[in-house]
């Protein structure tokens, strides 16, 4: 073949091109595993964070397997979904389905002498998904710790919402009001008014992002409403 024709220029290309894409594609899949361990590990990581347990990716597998006590999916009438893996439940499949077709992932974890529930959580930020996970006394209304993360949020401002300055204050907060009615928490704006007990303060320059979180507080925990009920009383 002619090596300075057209039609050997193509198949050299056409060649050149099959050849990366089959060796891209077997390094994909022999990193699969490895990739898949790596997310695990992270998620179990923010799993203990919102229970305030500082963990590495050394560490995390064995304090989760030592804390974590238990974990199961319940449905919108917060009854446990048997067959069910709370820790591969997919929450981004889940807010794409009607709400009584939901699974809804818990996960218990004994720390200071006591059981505390964790409730993960999915949104919207400005600019994409938000989520994390936020943990409950055994009253069902005490906010233990919480733990947020985003996926494109402005640095500096919505991605703010990923620091302890941001998740600290939710520490004590509580979820239901005197009269036992769910109101969540009020992420607020400088000078904006609300119960004590039931704000914290926004991020400066990411209020779209902080109601994002704001209404994924108060939608998911809706979802779970009947299974806290079923345990507060």
């Amino acid at each position: 073949m002619n090596r300075n024709s057209n039609s050997y220029t193509v198949l050299y290309a056409a060649i050149m091109v099959i050849l990366v894409a089959a060796v891209l594609a077997s390094v994909s899949i022999a990193l699969r595993p490895a990739q898949k361990r790596n997310f695990d590990v992270e998620k179990k990581q923010n799993i203990l964070a919102s229970v305030n347990i500082e963990s590495t990716p050394a560490n995390a597998e064995q304090l989760y397997s030592e804390k974590i006590v238990n974990e199961y999916v319940v449905n919108l009438k917060g009854e446990i979904v048997e067959g069910e893996n709370a820790f591969t439940t997919d929450l981004k499949v889940q807010r794409s389905k009607k709400p009584e077709e939901r699974l809804l992932p818990v996960f218990e974890c004994q720390v200071e002498g006591s059981l505390k529930y964790i409730f993960p959580l999915y949104g919207t930020g400005l600019w994409g998904p938000i989520w994390g996970f936020v943990a409950l006394n055994d009253d069902m209304n005490t906010i233990y710790g919480a733990n947020f993360d985003h996926q494109s949020e402005t640095p500096g401002l919505g991605a703010e919402i990923s620091t302890q300055i941001f998740e600290a204050p939710f520490i004590g907060k509580k979820i239901f009001d005197e009269s036992g009615n769910l109101v969540s928490i009020t992420v607020v704006k400088v000078g904006q008014e609300a119960p004590e007990q039931h704000k914290v303060d926004g991020i400066s320059g990411g209020t779209i992002t902080s109601k994002g979180l704001e209404k994924m507080l108060l939608d998911d925990f809706t979802s779970y409403l009947e299974f806290l009920k079923k345990k507060k009383y």
